[in-house]
């Protein structure tokens, strides 16, 4: 009896031994399984800070993101719509410079060929999404001028400054650069403007002839449009990216590409459907607003960048970022815009107008005799600055009913 006793107690202490074991077990392996998810949770948000530094206050520009959350309450709550407008802009300029940077965070990990068809289409995101919500509102003649501005602004504005710049800062040094290059961004160019002006010239011939054939004129047009965007095809060049690690995740940089992309578009839409009532308001003009204060605004990231480059004595930078966004406006949104007007079942064509296309015109001839040399002095900027002055005192004193 003693002994059955014995045993009892000897197996509930064994029992007890174990279950204080499990229940050890237990409480480490909660304690292991809690540390593990705090630590995947602080991981998480130091990699969403990392991102929000890189990508927020990742330029000096951050000082603008401010607009964009005013332009949605004077959205909201039907402020003066020239507000709207101009809070607008001031906060596309901080986003577009971001999506070029996201772009080529992207482009890191994607290769040079992928890479260079993401900067092809982000490249000119800003320009192409203000066109998309203008011809969505078939506001065409904005349209025309926003895209004509900021072909003009890359030339004339953009590349003069970054000449004249580049130039008083480095006098006692030449400037030199791959006038290659500049030949054929040139070339490319001229092509642009002659298929732009057939259908110009075309309209021109049918007035003469006191018949006016609009139908034809918008069939040249979706011809030659498809004729642009299959040589920009053909001769687009793959971007060779720097060996530098990227400083984002590629799964975070498509998000933040997208939700930027997002808000750009919202803006956009903001821009083009308060922009007559801030011509209104303001005195000036549509045209001009169109065609010399959107490209500005819009692309002053892209603008500043350039010069700081030339005043490095980086001239093939520079002239890539200038002539380089042209020839994509011109050779690539501007054709895209008629495609899409075309499947839209809108009628738009190439026709931009005698004055719009002779200061084209000029802007493009000006810009290739400046550059055939190979060198460059702050006199060439000079030129092209005013020139561009030119063209802007042109179209602030025109006032045309659309």
């Amino acid at each position: 009896m003693g002994s059955t006793e014995k045993y009892d107690l000897e197996n509930g202490e064994i029992a007890k031994s174990i279950s204080v074991v499990k229940t050890r077990e237990s409480l480490l392996r909660t304690r292991s399984e809690t540390d593990v998810l705090s630590s995947v949770r602080f991981r998480l948000f130091r990699i969403f800070f990392e991102n929000v530094r890189q990508v927020i206050f990742g330029t000096k520009l951050f000082v603008l993101f401010p607009a964009i959350p005013m332009a949605f309450v004077a959205q909201r709550y039907s402020y003066g719509r020239p507000w709207i407008f101009a809070l607008s802009l001031i906060g596309l300029t901080p986003l577009a410079e971001r999506l070029s940077f996201l772009t080529e965070q992207i482009a890191y990990f994607t290769g040079p060929t992928v890479g260079g068809l993401v900067n092809a289409t982000c490249g000119n995101a800003t320009e192409l999404i203000i066109a998309l919500f203008a011809l969505h509102k078939r506001k065409i003649h904005v349209l025309k001028y926003s895209l004509l501005g900021s072909i003009i602004s890359n030339l004339l504005l953009v590349l003069g400054s970054s000449l004249l710049c580049g130039g008083i800062a480095n006098l006692n040094k030449e400037q030199n650069f791959d006038h290659k290059q500049a030949d054929v961004n040139s070339l490319v160019l001229l092509l642009g403007l002659l298929c732009q002006t057939m259908p110009l010239l075309f309209n021109f011939r049918s007035m003469e002839a006191s018949k006016s054939d609009g139908n034809s004129v918008l069939q040249l047009s979706r011809a030659t449009s498809i004729l642009m965007l299959l040589a920009y095809d053909e001769g687009e060049v793959d971007e060779v990216l720097d060996k530098e690690t990227a400083a984002i995740g590629f799964w975070s940089a498509f998000i933040w590409l997208c939700l930027m992309t997002i808000i750009i578009s919202v803006l956009s839409e903001y821009v083009v459907g308060t922009i007559e009532d801030a011509s209104e308001t303001w005195g000036i003009s549509v045209n001009f607003i169109s065609i010399i204060v959107l490209p500005i605004v819009g692309n002053a990231a892209e603008h500043a960048g350039s010069i700081i480059f030339a005043f490095k004595n980086k001239l093939d930078i520079s002239l890539g970022v200038c002539m380089g966004s042209a020839s994509q406006i011109l050779m690539f949104v501007v054709p895209l815009c008629v495609i899409v007007a075309w499947i839209m079942g809108i009628p738009m064509n190439l026709d931009f107008g005698f004055l719009e296309t002779g200061c084209l015109a000029f802007s493009i001839l000006l810009t290739a005799f400046s550059l055939q040399d190979g060198s460059s002095h702050y006199l060439k900027g000079v030129v092209l600055a005013l020139a561009y002055i030119a063209i802007g005192a042109c179209f602030f004193v025109q006032r045309l009913p659309f």
